[in-house]
């Protein structure tokens, strides 16, 4: 039996869009239209491939390995519509960006909508796990990742380079430091980003190397936070230098034990890289001067 195209194209942007009444919308469709292609496709299949919930839709197992292939066939028919309508496409659209290093990544989203002042943007920051994740599933077009890993399928290019630090208050004792030390840093409260996060797993692994084990630590879930923890005098935050403006007011003191340089680089699925304005927002991240 032949795959009927329409029944791929709703499931793929249920998923993509998060709940059957998002891809409706967004396929200018009704919601009970894609509810049944979906359902067709499944019965199709011979296995469900949506978990319905109050918080949207998750992907079974076989859901997962017809997504990769649903989402590619939207992809080559963007490819298709772009290459039919010329460049006039790039005057709008839509593009999903999402993120775990702040600063860079809004720098670009900025440059991009000042170039593109009509394409919706659709930006989210995560944690380092969740975001590669969703980069993997296709769910994005893009992303600016810290230490992204080596995928064959996704095309990279390093924007900037950092290296952990320790924000202090200008008028904390260690403020005057030239760097600190684990040893040091024990006896302190220590502010880190939530489980999945790329710096917790940087300073998990350094503590054990060095067998170090802080005392007192505090897990926030953004870095802005993080940095108003600080102001309050809640503790000493370790997170990458130069990842936003809320960090002014703050000093940052290079850790001794963290002196390993981490790129953060803009990836993209390397089908969607070629897409018009997957293709722009890249070159402008290259182009902002962040390297």
């Amino acid at each position: 039996m032949r795959a009927n195209h329409h029944r791929f194209v709703a499931f793929a942007h249920v998923v993509r869009e998060g709940s059957f009444s998002a891809a409706a919308i967004c396929l200018g469709v009704t919601q009970s239209a894609v509810t049944q292609h979906v359902a067709k496709l499944e019965k199709q299949v011979g296995s469900q491939l949506l978990l319905r919930s109050r918080d949207g839709v998750t992907l079974t197992r076989t859901g997962r390995e017809l997504y990769d292939l649903a989402d590619r066939m939207v992809t080559l028919d963007a490819t298709i519509t772009e290459r039919l309508k010329g460049f006039e496409a790039m005057e709008r659209g839509h593009i999903r960006i999402i993120a775990n290093a702040p600063l860079p990544a809004l720098r670009a989203v900025s440059q991009f909508r000042q170039t593109y002042p009509e394409v919706e943007i659709e930006f989210a920051l995560y944690d380092w796990t969740t975001a590669t994740q969703l980069l993997r599933e296709r769910r994005a077009d893009v992303g600016l990742i810290t230490d992204p890993p080596d995928v064959d399928d996704w095309e990279r290019l390093t924007i900037q380079k950092s290296r952990y630090v320790a924000y202090v208050l200008p008028s904390s004792p260690l403020a005057n430091r030239k760097h600190l030390h684990f040893s040091e840093l024990a006896k302190e409260t220590i502010i880190l980003p939530e489980n999945g996060s790329l710096t917790e797993r940087v300073v998990r692994e350094t503590q054990a190397a060095y067998g170090i084990q802080f005392r007192r630590s505090i897990k926030m879930t953004t870095f802005p936070l993080m940095c108003e923890a600080v102001l309050q005098g809640a503790g000493i935050a370790i997170f990458l230098s130069n990842s936003g403006l809320i960090s002014r007011g703050l000093v940052e003191i290079p850790v001794a034990e963290l002196s390993q340089e981490h790129e953060t680089a803009v990836v993209a699925p390397k089908d969607r890289a070629r897409l018009r304005l997957a293709k722009a927002f890249i070159e402008i991240a290259a182009s902002s001067g962040f390297r």
